[in-house]
C-alpha cells in the first residue's frame, strides 16, 4: 500500500493500528440543509388550516346560517304562493291520481273549485271597495267632527269661553300631527333595520325546518339519534331507499309523497304508520331493505319492523323509540299476584308484551306448541312460563322430558306425573316411550268418545324440551326400529305425528322446544303439526321459514333479524291463540322472565291445589307388574284420588301393562283386594288407606303361607 494514500473515516471509528502507515484523516462536514421553499411551507400551513376542525366548524356554520336564510325565503315564498293560488290543491290532486285514489282526487277537485269561486268573489268585491271606502271615510270624518264640535260647545257653555268650542278639534289635530312627527322620526331607522329584521325572520323559518344540507347541520341534528318520527322523515327515508320506481314516484307527487302515509299513531314504545306504495313498487322491495330503511329513519335495524297488512300494496312500519327495546319489561303477573289462577279452556297465559307495550297472552286450549331458536336465547324459559301458568289449573296433567338435563324443569317434581331429565340415549328412549304413552292415552280417550260423544277429559300436556336430541338419536330397539330420525320407522317421529293428528280433540297435547331448526333435527311434518309456532333469534331466513312457515315470513316475520344474545326472550309468534293485528301473520312478543326461584314458588302453589302427585323419573319396561302395588305407587301421599286419575297415572307408569285399562279393570283388582272404590263429593275415588291395608293383609297372608 502506498504511504500517500488518504483514508477517510469518522471520528467514531476505531483508530488505525500502530503498524498502519501514517494517514491523513479528513472528516468532511455534513452538507448544509437545503432551505424549504416558501411556497411549500405556505402550502402546508394552508392545508393544515383547511383541514383543521375549527376551520370545518366555521365553514359549516357559515354555510348553515346562509342556507337557513335563503331556504327560509323559499319556504315563505312557497307558503305565500300556496295561500294565494290553488297550487296546493293541484298538488294533492296529482298525488291522489298517482296513488290511484280517484275518490280523493275528486274531493280535492271540488275543494279547488270552491277556492277559485271564493277568490273570484273577493276580486269582484275589490272593484267596488274604493267607492265604498271613500263613502265610509267621509261619513266617519263628518261624524267625528260633529262629535268634537258638540263636545266643544258643551265645554264652552261650562266655561263661558266661546273659544273652547274648537278646543277638542284643535287637540285632535295636534295629536295627529304628533303621530306624523313620530312616524317621520322612526321611518328612517325602520327602513334601515327592516331588511335585517326580514332576513332574521327568514333565517328563523329556515332554522326551524333544518333547511340546510346534512353536512352543514349541527352534530346533534345531523345524527338524528332518537328524533321524533314525522311524515317528512318517513317519506325521505322511503325516497332514499334505493328503489328507483319509488324515488321517481315521490318526486312526481305534488305533495312530495305525503299522500302515501296514513296517520302516524303512538304504538307502545314507538309509532306505527301504514305506507301505501305507488304503482310499480312491491312490498317485497321495501321488506328486503329493512336495514337501510332503519338507518334512514336514524334507528337501528332491530328498532324497525315491517309487516304486510290486508290493504293491497301497503306496508306497515313500526318504529321504536331510540333505545326503547333494550329496556327490560316488567315482571310476570305469575310472580306478582299469588292469587292468580288458570283456566286451560277459557283463559290465556300471560306471556309478555308486544311491541306496542300491550299485554300478550296466549291461549293453550287444544293447541300443540313448537318453540325454536338458537342456543341460550331463552327458549326453555319461554316454554316453561306457559307451563307455569297451566299448572295453576289443577285439571292439567304434565308429562315432561327435559333432554338437556340441566335442572330447568326440576321444580315440576311432585307436580308432573312423569319427569325425565338428561341428554343420554337412555333418556331419549324414555322420552320416546313417554310420547308413545300419550298416543295410547289418546287412543283410549278416542274410544271412550266414540261410545260417549259427550265425554270430557282433563287436559294432558306432554313437553319435550331439546327435542332435536330425540330426532337425532341413532339408537335402535330390539326390533331394529330407530328411536330418532324422520322416517316412518322412527318411533319418536311417528309418536309425535300421531299425537299431532288426533290428540287435540281429546285434549292430549304435545309441546316441543328445539334448537337451530333443520330438516334433520325438526322434520317438516312435525313443524307443520304445531298450531302455535314461535321462534327466538335464528341464523338464517331459511331457518325462519322452517320455524314459522312461509306464510308468516312472507308476511313480515323475521326471527332471523333478531339480535343473538341481545334479544333474549323476544319471540316471533304465529298462532291463532294470540291476538295478532288484523292483516298480519305474526306478532313479536317480549316474554316475561321467570327465574328458578320464582318458578319453584309458582309450582309450590300449584302443588297445593292438588291432592298429591307421584312423579315417575323413569318408565318401567317389560317386567312383571303388581297392579295393587302399582296402584299404591301412583296414589302417593294423597288420601284419595279419583279413579280416572288413577288409571291415567297407571298408564304413565307402564303403558304396556295399563294403557288399555278402564274403570272395570281397576275395580276388579281393588274388589279382589278388598279396597273397593267409593264415592267422595259425588265422584268415585280410590282410598290410600284401603289400598295400604289391603297390601299389608296380603303380605301378612303371604308370610303365614310361607311358614
Amino acid at each position: 500500500m502506498s504511504e500517500n494514500v488518504v483514508h477517510l473515516y469518522k471520528p467514531t471509528d476505531p483508530p488505525p493500528p500502530d503498524t498502519a502507515p501514517t494517514v491523513l484523516t479528513v472528516v468532511p462536514d455534513a452538507p448544509p440543509a437545503r432551505p424549504v421553499p416558501l411556497w411549500v411551507r405556505s402550502g402546508h400551513a394552508v392545508k393544515t388550516a383547511v383541514t383543521h376542525e375549527r376551520t370545518k366548524t366555521v365553514v359549516r356554520a357559515t354555510a348553515r346560517h346562509g342556507l337557513y336564510t335563503f331556504n327560509g325565503g323559499r319556504i315563505v315564498a312557497r307558503r305565500a304562493w300556496d295561500g294565494r293560488t290553488g297550487s296546493r290543491y293541484e298538488r294533492m290532486i296529482r298525488a291522489a291520481e298517482a296513488a290511484g285514489n280517484l275518490e280523493a282526487a275528486e274531493e280535492w277537485e271540488e275543494r279547488l273549485q270552491r277556492f277559485r269561486a271564493a277568490r273570484h268573489h273577493r276580486r269582484m268585491d275589490l272593484l267596488h271597495s274604493p267607492v265604498e271606502a271613500a263613502k265610509g271615510v267621509a261619513v266617519g270624518a263628518g261624524m267625528s267632527i260633529g262629535v268634537l264640535v258638540a263636545l266643544g260647545v258643551v265645554m264652552a257653555i261650562n266655561t263661558g269661553q266661546v273659544g273652547d268650542v274648537i278646543t277638542p278639534l284643535s287637540a285632535t289635530i295636534d295629536f295627529i300631527a304628533l303621530l306624523i312627527r313620530i312616524v317621520q322620526i322612526v321611518w328612517g331607522p325602520a327602513l334601515t333595520i327592516g331588511p335585517f329584521l326580514a332576513l332574521l325572520a327568514l333565517w328563523s323559518v329556515g332554522r326551524k325546518q333544518h333547511a340546510a344540507p346534512a353536512w352543514a347541520l349541527p352534530a346533534n341534528v345531523r345524527s338524528g339519534e332518537g328524533e321524533p318520527i314525522t311524515p317528512s322523515i318517513v317519506v325521505k327515508a322511503l325516497r332514499d331507499l334505493g328503489v328507483p320506481a319509488l324515488r321517481n314516484a315521490i318526486k312526481e307527487m305534488g305533495d312530495a309523497g305525503a299522500s302515501m302515509l296514513g296517520p302516524i299513531t303512538i304504538a307502545g314504545c314507538g309509532v306505527e304508520v301504514d305506507v301505501t306504495l305507488p304503482s310499480g313498487v312491491s312490498t317485497d322491495e321495501v321488506q328486503k331493505r329493512r336495514k337501510k330503511l332503519a338507518e334512514n329513519l336514524t334507528r337501528h335495524e332491530h328498532e324497525v319492523f315491517i309487516t304486510i297488512p290486508q290493504a293491497a300494496r301497503t306496508v306497515r312500519l313500526w318504529i321504536a323509540d331510540s333505545g326503547a327495546l333494550d329496556e327490560p319489561i316488567g315482571p310476570s303477573p305469575l310472580t306478582t299476584d299469588e292469587s292468580l289462577t288458570a283456566d286451560y279452556a277459557k283463559g290465556k297465559a300471560p306471556w309478555g308484551q308486544d311491541l306496542r307495550g300491550d299485554a300478550a297472552a296466549l291461549s293453550l286450549y287444544q293447541r300443540h306448541l313448537l318453540i325454536t331458536g338458537l342456543s341460550n336465547q331463552g327458549k326453555t324459559a319461554a316454554l316453561r312460563a306457559l307451563a307455569l301458568w297451566a299448572c295453576l289449573d289443577r285439571r292439567v296433567e304434565f308429562r315432561i322430558a327435559d333432554l338437556k338435563g340441566a335442572g330447568d324443569w326440576a321444580m315440576f317434581d311432585g307436580l308432573a306425573t312423569v319427569l325425565i331429565q338428561g341428554p343420554a340415549d337412555e333418556q331419549v328412549i324414555e322420552a320416546t316411550e313417554m310420547v308413545e304413552s300419550l298416543v295410547e292415552e289418546m287412543n283410549r280417550r278416542i274410544e271412550i268418545r266414540r261410545r260417549d260423544p259427550g265425554a270430557v277429559f282433563d287436559p294432558l300436556i306432554g313437553i319435550v324440551d331439546e327435542a332435536q336430541v330425540a330426532f337425532m338419536c341413532p339408537v335402535k330397539d330390539e326390533d331394529g326400529r330407530p328411536y330418532g330420525g324422520s322416517k316412518a320407522i322412527s318411533r319418536y317421529f311417528m309418536a309425535v305425528r300421531k299425537v299431532h293428528n288426533q290428540g287435540r280433540v281429546v285434549d292430549v297435547l304435545l309441546w316441543e322446544g328445539t334448537q337451530d331448526p333443520t330438516d334433520q333435527n325438526l322434520p317438516k311434518l312435525v313443524r307443520e303439526g304445531a298450531h302455535t309456532r314461535a321462534s327466538l333469534a335464528l341464523g338464517t331466513e331459511s331457518q325462519a321459514r322452517m320455524a314459522l312457515g312461509d306464510k308468516a315470513v312472507d308476511g313480515g316475520a323475521a326471527p332471523h333479524l333478531l339480535r343473538q344474545g341481545l334479544d333474549k326472550g323476544t319471540l316471533v309468534v304465529a298462532s291463532d291463540g294470540i291476538e295478532i293485528p288484523a292483516g298480519q301473520a305474526s306478532i313479536t312478543v317480549r316474554t316475561h322472565y321467570i327465574n328458578d326461584e320464582q318458578a319453584t314458588a309458582i309450582t309450590d302453589r300449584a302443588k297445593a291445589l292438588r291432592d298429591g302427585v307421584t312423579t315417575l323419573h323413569a318408565i318401567d319396561r317389560g317386567e312383571e307388574r303388581d297392579p295393587l302395588a302399582d296402584i299404591a305407587t301412583v296414589l302417593g301421599d294423597a288420601p284419595r284420588v279419583r279413579t280416572q286419575e288413577v288409571i291415567t297415572r297407571l298408564a304413565a307408569l307402564n303403558a304396556d301393562a295399563y294403557a288399555g285399562w278402564s274403570f272395570i279393570d281397576l275395580k276388579r283388582v281393588l274388589d279382589a283386594a278388598g279396597a273397593e272404590p267409593y264415592k267422595s263429593d259425588g265422584r268415585m275415588v280410590v282410598g290410600r288407606d284401603r289400598v295400604a291395608r289391603a297390601l299389608a293383609d296380603r303380605d301378612a297372608e303371604g308370610s303365614a303361607s310361607a311358614e
